[in-house]
């Protein structure tokens, strides 16, 4: 359903994330027949307009943007992808109506990022397409309620009628699998995918991943907006404000301006806000996107032909 929607071969959606999600990467996991996703939550719009020529450049296949709805430029991105005519665009943090009337005016394929059952009905209610239901396990930010992706996914699939994709702690071909067992039409991959060759975040973040252990991310900066991090000396410091009670303003001073960027894209591991899901302790290695994909699909398949010996008869 998910694939006949979005006009690609697999039901795998690259995650549009900030400072790892430019074209280079989606326009390899499209060609490779997935959907590819620009991360417009770290660019400015000139950027996001030089970025999708050039995904469209590299690829003669679907890809989409995805815009988190927290931005003051928000309009201004818009405005470029109805210029542009890119056909898909998912939409999070946000109210879902803000933009899906106007979107679907236009044609395009519209999906909104959700964690809870009452996002997912405002998600429906607004007439996107398709949702992601995005669990406690995913990296950057993330829903207050905490609410694991192996729960999620099945109580939205009660919650609304459109496809659901999940999203959240989803790297390998076994965990797409259980994705689909939960009732998933297609799911959304993150992690993995910034730690691809083609991911533009810095080498050292990536590197980082690669490196990191069981219990090495923490969900952090709930008074502001819940997000994951990889434990570093920045995380630290917020931990201790928080423990010692901390208000939003006291924690807005502390991660001040691009402190994501100083992490992600520039590769300060010590002060820089390292946003990565906890599935990040089963990712061992930087490959090209097209060989992620390959991975994923052949255990998928393999798992699955492998079943009907594998499970338990009662």
């Amino acid at each position: 359903m998910i694939h006949k929607l979005f006009g690609i071969r697999y039901p795998v959606i690259q995650a549009g994330m900030i400072w790892c999600s430019g074209w280079k990467l989606a326009s390899a996991v499209s060609n490779a027949g997935g959907l590819g996703l620009i991360g417009a939550g770290s660019m400015y719009p000139q950027v996001l307009e030089e970025h999708i020529l050039k995904c469209q450049a590299a690829t003669n296949k679907p890809f989409g943007v995805n815009v988190p709805l927290l931005y003051p430029q928000t309009d201004e991105l818009i405005d470029i992808i109805l210029r542009l005519k890119v056909p898909i665009i998912f939409t999070s943090a946000g109210n879902p109506a803000k933009y899906t009337g106007l979107l679907k005016s236009e044609g395009r394929t519209v999906v909104h990022v959700i964690a809870n059952q009452k996002f997912a009905q405002k998600t429906e209610q607004a007439g996107a397409d398709a949702v992601v239901a995005e669990g406690f396990e995913a990296g950057g930010h993330n829903g207050l309620e905490e609410t694991t992706t192996f729960t999620l996914v099945p109580l939205i699939k009660q919650a609304v009628n459109i496809p659901v994709i999940a999203a959240g702690g989803i790297a390998t071909g076994k965990q797409m699998l259980a994705a689909f067992a939960l009732g998933a039409d297609g799911v959304q991959i993150g992690s993995r995918f910034a730690v691809s060759t083609e991911s533009s975040a810095h080498e050292a973040f990536k590197q980082a991943i690669v490196n990191a252990g069981d219990g090495a991310t923490v969900l952090s900066m709930k008074k502001l907006m819940p997000v994951r991090l990889l434990k570093n000396a920045f995380y630290e410091k917020v931990r201790d404000a928080e423990l010692a009670g901390a208000d939003k303003e006291a924690l807005k001073e502390i991660l001040g301006r691009a402190r994501a960027k100083k992490g992600m894209f520039e590769g300060d591991l010590e002060e820089g806000e390292l946003e990565i899901g906890q599935v990040a302790a089963l990712i061992n290695d930087i490959i090209p996107a097209a060989e992620i994909m390959q991975e994923i699909l052949e255990e998928f398949n393999t798992i699955k032909n492998n079943f009907s010996t594998e499970l338990y008869n009662f």
